[in-house]
């Protein structure tokens, strides 16, 4: 009887403790911009840090912030295969509140 009470317990617990985590899960959700992913992935990837930020997804991040204003910054990176993609994409893409990123190559 004693381990069916013990059982009983940790499944309880268990039993609480995932409600609270799925109501956690719900409030504390952060969404993603997906322009990051994206913009990542046409730059070069080298992840050199000759940009000035951390790698490319940091790069990249600074892009969609508005705060790196010059493609140019990444020295591995191409106008043609890399930074004329990324400005026609940032056009194409722009913000929720509908102002496109202004970038220069």
């Amino acid at each position: 009887m004693e381990i069916l009470w013990a059982f009983l317990l940790l499944g309880g617990l268990g039993l609480v403790f995932g409600i609270v985590l799925a109501i956690c899960a719900k409030v504390f959700y952060v969404k993603v911009d997906t322009r990051v992913d994206d913009i990542k992935e046409m730059l070069p990837n080298y992840n050199c840090g000759s940009c000035g930020y951390a790698g490319c997804a940091g790069f990249a991040e600074a892009i969609v912030n508005g705060e790196a204003k010059n493609l140019s910054r990444c020295k591995p990176g191409k106008p043609e295969t890399n930074f004329n993609k990324i400005k026609e994409y940032l056009e194409n893409n722009p913000n929720e509140d509908g102002t496109v990123i202004k970038v220069d190559i």
